[in-house]
């Protein structure tokens, strides 16, 4: 193997001859709806994207807030916030809730019709009086307007938060359709830095709808069987780049 093929080379590749189940993660579930050429590479051939930059001020803001979250969930009260936007929920306890929130290993269902283990870390979860579970997902972004979650590009958020929902109903928990966003978006307004980032945060709802979710896990795992690369996604911009640069390199000088 050459050492250019090596480079972000991806250990936990599909093998399609093994009988234990195949762990997938929410993120690579939302990578096969974006692209499912970039998919198979990842998964089935062991060749990821190139890594992104990491997002360092959204993971401090997104610590924070379940710092302060969990203060009011150990005293089995809501959250300020939650009662300006008359939110009639708590902070849910419960034994498993750091477990959720782990990235390596967060909230899973085996599904066994495809031998699948699929997981997702979730931010935070609250329950009503009617022991019904809202999945709750931390954002944050500075921009001048008010936070919406109108935007495109959004939609993965929103899928984000289906894909928990349904792992979570999966699971036997009773789980609302309504979940919500706490959006955090730093202020720019101020006359100097002076060493202080501030932020405004907003609660957005989202009414969710996992209906979609089967259906694509099921073309997921026929993607993964199969010895044909897929098409690119329409919008997938490494793809595209792949392409250009392919065309570039065979044009005559």
């Amino acid at each position: 193997m050459s050492k250019y093929y090596s480079v972000g080379r991806n250990k936990n590749h599909y093998d399609g001859n093994s009988l234990l189940p195949y762990k997938l993660s929410r993120s690579k579930i939302d990578l096969f709806i974006n692209c499912p050429r970039c998919f198979y590479l990842d998964r089935k051939l062991g060749i990821a994207q190139p890594p992104g930059y990491p997002f360092s001020l959204n993971s401090a803001v997104d610590k924070l807030l379940k710092k302060e979250f969990d203060i009011h969930r150990t005293q089995g009260q809501a959250h300020p916030l939650m009662k300006s936007y008359e939110i009639d929920a708590v902070p849910f306890q419960h034994l498993d809730i750091d477990t959720w929130r782990n990235p390596f290993k967060g909230i899973r269902y085996f599904y066994s019709d495809l031998n699948l283990d699929i997981f997702g870390a979730i931010d935070d979860v609250w329950i009503n009086p009617y022991k019904e579970l809202h999945i709750v997902d931390y954002k944050s972004t500075a921009k001048e307007s008010e936070v919406t979650l109108d935007a495109d590009w959004q939609i993965g958020y929103k899928r984000q938060m289906e894909i928990y929902q349904w792992l979570f109903h999966k699971n036997n928990f009773k789980v609302s359709t309504l979940g919500f966003f706490v959006y955090a978006n730093g202020t720019t307004d101020r006359k100097a830095f002076d060493a202080k980032l501030e932020f405004k945060v907003s609660i957005l709802p989202y009414e969710g709808n996992f209906d979609w979710l089967e259906d694509v896990l099921k073309d997921l795992k026929s993607c993964l069987d199969s010895d044909k690369i897929p098409k690119a996604g329409p919008d997938c911009d490494y793809c595209l780049y792949r392409l250009s640069s392919r065309k570039a390199e065979l044009s005559p000088a």
